[in-house]
């Protein structure tokens, strides 16, 4: 059996993995969330009177179901990690380890380190303390987030010696001091277009499902088998997540999820070197952050909406869409362009 062969068996039995285990503890995180009453709660009709006539149904269904998806990575990953220091390097066991300090150290730090900052804005959005109706302040979030994503430009500038960035189809170039705030907007602009992204049913979970899809293929693709791995667990973990999470859900993801996941696959992007293929490979988290610019930017210019209510996917609410239809179909768009994406990775690879 070739390398490439063990390690695509590995990428696609621990991907099974991760999505049995995840259903299989999903129940008593369930009984958890229930009985601690993390109940969804909703903006106000006086601040946000469309947004709150459409999802008044989902207020008390219970939220941080992002626990499912980075405990069941977290979980695997140590378990495999401390079971290969018991058994030979050769050992089957020994080989299914992926926690490696070069490839997925660092994006697995930080997937738990957001996900306890998301966790703890969403236990206070619930008790309903702080600002606006409960969580923390924006500027706290961006804050705490910021921190991190500076944790982890730091990390490959000092520990891995990286400040390299590739432009498909121009070339490589080395950035040098400039590599760290592309490192954080890169960073801070995707966890935030993923937090944007979720809110309806299903919708996050999907999208992020294929866009991490497409980094275990790049990865692969680049021989970083640990990282294509990792992307590959997280999958499986969001596709027991979606289990739970599609049309009507039982539980949604919170920022305990959606922010965590979302600067997770930024890192991963700055890992694979393809921070540039990821606006298209995640269009639909690009379309969505965008409509919430342009709605502030019209009505602070033209002092009207532009939209009826923002992210876009609101605004399809809005004007008669069922849930289910919106979340297929921009499902369908992210399956095309997650692919694609992959697909002039690729390309350029391949051209001298």
């Amino acid at each position: 059996m070739t390398l490439e062969s063990f390690e695509l068996i590995r990428i696609l039995f621990l991907t099974a993995a991760a999505f049995l285990i995840a259903v299989a503890w999903t129940p008593l995180l369930m009984k958890v969330l229930v009985h601690f009453k993390a109940g969804k709660s909703i903006r106000s009709e006086k601040e946000a009177p469309i947004f709150a006539k459409l999802h008044a149904k989902k207020i008390g269904t219970p939220t941080m179901g992002g626990v499912l998806v980075w405990g069941t990575v977290l979980l695997i990953a140590l378990c495999l990690y401390y079971a290969a220091g018991f058994v030979p390097a050769d050992h089957l066991l020994a080989k299914l380890n992926f926690l490696t300090r070069s490839q997925t150290l660092l994006p697995l730090g930080v997937l738990v380190a957001t996900a306890i900052a998301g966790f703890l804005d969403d236990y206070l959005n619930i008790r309903r303390i702080g600002s606006g109706g409960g969580g923390l302040r924006m500027r706290h979030r961006l804050l705490i987030y910021t921190l991190i994503a500076f944790v982890g430009a730091w990390w490959f500038r000092i520990k891995l010696d990286w400040d390299l960035i590739s432009v498909p189809f121009l070339g490589d170039f080395n950035l040098g001091f400039w590599y760290l705030p592309l490192f954080l907007f890169v960073i801070i602009a995707t966890a935030f277009s993923v937090n944007e992204t979720d809110g309806l049913d299903g919708l996050a979970g999907g999208t992020l499902m294929t866009s991490f899809g497409a980094y275990a293929v790049i990865a692969f693709a680049l021989g970083k088998y640990d990282l294509a791995v990792f992307c590959g667990v997280i999958l499986g973990a969001l596709l027991a997540f979606l289990w739970f999470n599609i049309y009507p859900a039982r539980f949604i993801m919170g920022d305990t999820g959606a922010m965590s996941l979302g600067i997770t696959l930024g890192v991963v992007a700055m890992l694979t070197n393809a921070p540039f293929i990821l606006p298209i490979v995640g269009l639909v988290f690009v379309l969505e952050s965008c409509s919430v610019l342009l709605q502030v930017f019209w009505k602070r210019v033209f002092h009207h909406k532009l939209f009826l209510s923002a992210p876009f996917h609101h605004h399809l609410e809005a004007i008669g869409w069922p849930e289910p239809k919106i979340v297929m179909r921009l499902w369908v768009i992210s399956m095309v362009c997650a692919p694609l994406g992959v697909a002039l990775f690729l390309l350029d690879a391949l051209i001298p």
